[in-house]
């Protein structure tokens, strides 16, 4: 249902900080005080009162596994051997296959910090990939749309991943496409908004803030 973002009818609860589980706890000051709090600010991790936005309230409803969530996501981000260019190149993408808001108003604005233009962005949220890329993030861009579409790899773009990116560099694109298509899940399942006052980057809604 396109209406239950706008209305707000978000489907979990959504503790403050006062009211989590030391469990909980753990996960919250992971998400809040880990390599995600540091540097610019480019989208709202909290709300006023302290409460988590977008996929990462879910991770203190199931703290073991959302701990383990959290840790992937920081990892992908933070640990992988891609640049920041490529890893925000393939997360805009399967935020664009997924019509995921959440993603496209998070990452846009890092990946326009990490030097894409206005053009580029566009581009990309109109599916098509910029030519102004250079080759290893125009690359990047072809693999995370095959794995998005295809829900495989084919041989031979297999084999110029490897030989352009590293064996060790694909395996965590892949893992960084799954990852971020699990968030999308969770953001639909559970008809998670966006935070208080921020458009929709993308047109037409449907639940858990994604497009169709």
């Amino acid at each position: 249902m396109a209406d239950d973002q706008a209305q707000g009818l978000r489907r979990l609860s959504r503790p403050v900080p006062e009211e989590l589980s030391p469990s909980a706890r753990v996960v919250y000051d992971a998400i809040t005080g880990g390599a995600r709090s540091k540097g610019p600010k480019y989208f709202q991790l909290v709300d006023d009162h302290g409460r988590l936005e977008g996929p990462f309230n879910a991770m203190l409803l199931a703290p073991t596994i959302g701990n383990a969530v959290q840790a992937l996501g920081a990892a992908i981000r933070f640990q992988s051997t891609l640049t920041e260019r490529e890893r925000e190149v393939a997360i805009l993408v399967v935020a664009v296959a997924a019509g995921s808001n959440f993603e496209w108003y998070a990452h846009a604005p890092i990946a326009q910090a990490n030097g894409l233009t206005d053009d580029e962005l566009s581009q990309i949220k109109h599916g098509t990939c910029p030519s102004s890329l250079p080759g290893r993030e125009r690359l990047v861009y072809q693999v995370t749309s095959e794995l998005v579409s295809q829900r495989r790899l084919h041989d031979v773009d297999f084999d110029l991943a490897v030989s352009q990116l590293s064996e060790q560099t694909l395996v965590e694109l892949v893992y960084l496409v799954g990852y971020y298509e699990l968030l999308d899940l969770s953001l639909r399942a559970f008809r998670t908004p966006l935070p208080e006052g921020v458009p929709s980057p993308f047109s037409s809604l449907s639940e858990g803030g994604t497009a169709t």
